[in-house]
């Protein structure tokens, strides 16, 4: 029988949106040269070649026991290049983004909170061998019954479904429970699916490619090939987890093929080190016998010098674990205090983890860098810009801030809709220029006014 591997694809689909880093792809190297524009970055070159660095470390496995310091003035692309190393690690790598602010919750300690945030941004694929019915539905036929407690209402009781592949066809009688499944998921004639001999879990993979002649500018299920072979086959199921997510299975006390097979519910709630330490055993064994792989991600703590002494303790310790992922910080602070100390010190970093850590720099980007910025970011948001807008937009970045210019294009959009023009012109940024104010502007509002402001 020839081997036949799928990926399951997840239902719950994300709407997909425009966010402020979107457009990054990588970091824009090519044959070991940073190009100058490529994959969504514009200048800050030495500091590209720097995080290209840290990506060969870590795949070669060199890394261990190290963290990442971004530090630079506001709005000089720190958040990007963390995004930038995660997609040179490889699509699949997760990306985890807390602040440093956020670990001063009122729900779960602070530890903990670092802990969660760790073992999300460390993946595990999981495969595993399953006999299924896969095929194409010809026909579904229900059997109805009456209710047991309701005998006006009629309930499915089973079904008769026929499958048929481009080389087999099979007529399949099924239980209840698969009949309501059948009902819940929508499955209709044309439809492709599979169905877990042991347990019954169905899946749609999607519609039949030759199934329908009437095609639909909208379709809800993806359109593949019919498959070829016997209806009744071995097919290897994969399915990625994240360690967070095998760490609150273990606390529910369900098992991981049951959550593979029927998905899983849990309750937020504090986790035992020992829940943690039996998942992590179960990962490793999984990995040896061929049947995991983990994939590392890179956990992204914005506004580091919020951590406190406490939070910089537990990441010493985290950076030396096994099943650690890659740890970058940023940071905009000069010289400033530890938090939970007196003492102070680069960044607000207590300087012996300062010590362990790989920093990188960025600067202030010029102004034709801001610009070549603009005309991504407008390009990306699908907004049109004349030539003097963007050199309005130019301008305000230099005089205030690239961040400040950015979020000016959305505004600016809209007004040039209601003008009845589809280009963003100069006076549509200068007549929202007039509506927002940017940090410097807040300031100069602040002094004016400081006798009125409450204190």
């Amino acid at each position: 029988m020839p081997e036949v591997r799928i990926e399951e694809i997840s239902p719950h689909r994300r709407l997909e949106r425009v966010g402020l880093h979107s457009h990054i792809k990588g970091l824009g190297v090519r044959d070991g040269r940073v190009e100058f524009i490529a994959d969504g970055f514009v200048g800050q070159v030495e500091a590209r070649e720097a995080a290209y660095y840290v990506v060969k470390l870590i795949k070669e496995g060199k890394f261990g026991g190290k963290a990442v310091l971004i530090v630079g003035p506001p709005g000089t692309g720190k958040t990007a290049l963390a995004i930038g190393i995660a997609r040179e690690l490889g699509p699949d790598t997760p990306f985890v983004q807390i602040s440093g602010a956020e670990i001063y919750s009122l729900e779960v300690k602070k530890t903990e909170f670092l802990m969660r945030a760790l073992r999300r941004a460390i993946g595990v694929r999981i495969r595993e061998w399953r006999k299924v019915y896969e095929g194409v539905v010809k026909s579904i036929e229900y059997r109805y019954g009456r209710h047991p407690y309701n005998p006006y209402i009629q309930i499915p009781v089973g079904a008769t479904i026929r499958l048929k592949t481009r080389d087999d066809e099979k007529t399949l009688r099924v239980p209840e429970e698969v009949a309501v499944q059948l009902i819940e998921l929508g499955v209709e004639e044309g439809d492709i699916i599979m169905i877990d001999a042991e347990t019954g879990r169905i899946v749609v993979v999607g519609r039949a490619e030759e199934e329908s002649s009437e095609r639909y500018d909208v379709s809800v299920k993806r359109r593949v090939e019919i498959p070829k072979g016997p209806v009744f086959k071995e097919k290897e199921i994969v399915r990625f987890f994240t360690l967070h997510d095998l760490d609150m299975l273990q606390a529910s006390q369900q098992g991981l093929i049951t959550a593979m097979l029927f998905g899983f519910v849990v309750e937020e709630r504090e986790i035992p080190s020992d829940v943690r330490g039996r998942v992590d055993e179960q990962v490793k064994k999984l990995v040896e016998e061929g049947r995991a792989e983990l994939v590392p991600g890179v956990l992204f703590i914005d506004d580091a010098h919020m951590l406190d002494i406490e939070a910089w303790a537990f990441l010493s310790r985290a950076m030396e674990s096994d099943l650690s992922p890659i740890i970058v910080l940023a940071t905009n602070r000069g010289m400033a205090k530890v938090r939970g100390t007196d003492e102070i010190a680069p960044h607000g970093i207590p300087l012996d983890v300062l010590d362990r850590l790989i920093i990188i720099r960025t600067r202030p980007y010029t102004e034709q860098e801001a610009k070549e910025i603009i005309k991504i970011r407008a390009k990306e948001e699908k907004i049109s810009l004349t030539e003097d807008a963007l050199d309005a937009l130019t301008k305000i970045a230099i005089e205030h801030s690239l961040r400040h210019a950015i979020q000016l294009l959305a505004p600016a959009q809209i007004r040039a809709k209601e003008m009845g023009r589809t280009n963003v012109t100069k006076e549509d940024v200068e007549y929202v220029k007039k509506l927002f104010l940017s940090v410097r502007e807040s300031v100069e509002y602040i002094k004016k006014y400081e006798n009125l402001l409450l204190r």
